[in-house]
Formats: C-alpha cells, structure tokens, sequence
C-alpha cells in the first residue's frame, strides 16, 4: 500500500501520549485519518493538532474502553462523521504491580476488565464493520506479560494473557474473511515519561541508560504500519520487538 491520502480511518483505541500518539503520526503520515480515542480526550488535542497543521485528518473522542455502550456509540460515532475504519488498534493497557496477597479482587477485575475486557469489546465492534466490507486491520498490543507471568505481575498477566488468547481466536476465525488480526508483543521498556518517573521514583534518581536501550515510540508506530501493509499471502500474527539489549 503506497503512502497518500486513504479513503479510511485509522481508529486508535486506549492510545496515551507514547505509543498512541506514535501510531497516529505514522498512520496519518501514511494518509489516513486518525481517530484517538481516550478517557480523556482533551490529553490528545496537541497530537491532534500537530496531526492537521501537517495536513492530515485527525480527531480525539473521550471513550470508556470497559463499556460496552460506549464502544458501540464510538465506533458509529466514527464511522458516520469520518468515514471507514479501515484499521483499529487496541492499545489501552493497565501495568499495575501488586503483590499477590495484596491484589484485591477489585483490582484484579480492574485490570483484567481494561486490558482484556476492552479488547474484546473493541475487536468485536471493529469486526462488526469490517467483515461485511470484506476487508481490514485489527491490532492489539502486547507485552512480555502476554508470554511470561512475572513476580508481582499477577493481575495484568492474566489479562494480557487473555488478550492474547483473543487476537489468536479473532485472527483464525476473520483471516478467511480478509481481515488481518495481528498481536505486537513489546518486550522491553518503552522511552516515555512515564517510565522515565516509574523508574525514577523507584531509585530516587534518574538512572543513565546506554543508547538504543530503550524502545523509540516511532519503532513500535513502524512496526504496526508494516504488520498493517503486509501483503495477506504473508500474514503475521504475532510480532515481538525489543531492544538489542534485553535479555529474554
């Protein structure tokens, strides 16, 4: 698929300032109109904004990824106003860490209902859409707790897991209906703020990172834009990336 203006909408669903916004540049650069959809739509306006002065289309719209009636409005929502969604990516997520005898059932249930929970319910609406066109892009982002159960890591572990188990069923199931389903597993600390305070506030000082240590927002954004243009004699489904130096 060549770069320039698409007839389509790529709808980014659960998409923060890191990744989310990554993948809206590329596919906007790669000529689609964007649609971020967060709790809080006011965080992505800057991105939107920098998105149209570069003349592309983008919009942000506040959704609650955990309710059902409010996936359903966003996906009609955007398909009326914006057009088609051509590609939908789940990307919200919920890395909590808490000791086991420590998790609450209440936040088990929590993190389980964004990262998996929402993943279903997204999926499923974007399949609504896409099966009758016959064509489309479903991804879904992952992460090392998708493949490994860590210390600590109990609630969100499960959820990825779950999410998983759901991108297999949906790629297997829609495949034969051409709509490509494909899971990035990101194994390793992506370059953002939040894991710049995270890891900040846990040693009390700024820790010094070699070079290419930690994942570019912009190499997660061309990986999905190159799962997304694949050619469907040579479908992936699972793709995991990380930097040179991770151990795994």
């Amino acid at each position: 698929m060549a770069e320039g203006r698409n007839s389509g909408v790529a709808l980014l669903v659960g998409a923060g300032d890191a990744i989310g916004a990554a993948v809206a540049r590329r596919f906007a650069a790669g000529g689609y109109a964007v649609c971020v959809a967060r709790r809080d739509a006011e965080k992505s306006r800057s991105v939107v904004q920098e998105i149209i002065t570069a003349g592309g289309a983008a919009c942000a719209i506040g959704t609650d990824v955990r309710s059902e009636e409010a996936v359903q409005a966003l996906f009609a929502q955007v398909e009326a106003e914006l057009g088609p969604v051509e590609v939908c990516l789940f990307n919200a997520g919920a890395n909590v860490k808490s000791p086991l005898v420590e998790t609450s059932a209440k936040l088990f249930f929590r993190v389980w209902e964004l990262a998996c929970y929402g993943g279903f319910l997204t999926g499923r609406e974007a399949a609504r859409y896409m099966v009758p066109r016959g064509r489309g892009t479903i991804l879904f982002t992952g992460a090392t707790a998708s493949l490994r159960g860590g210390s600590g890591f109990a609630a969100f572990s499960a959820a990825k897991f779950g999410l998983r188990a759901l991108a297999q069923s949906m790629a297997r199931e829609l495949a034969p209906k051409n709509i490509h389903v494909a899971h990035l597993i990101i194994d390793g600390a992506i370059d953002s703020e939040a894991i710049h305070r995270r890891l900040s506030a846990a040693t009390g000082v700024m820790p010094d990172f070699a070079p290419d240590s930690l994942i570019q927002t912009n190499s997660v954004a061309e990986a999905y834009w190159a799962l997304h243009i694949q050619s469907r004699d040579g479908w992936t489904f699972e793709l995991d990336i990380r930097p040179y130096s991770e151990r795994w």
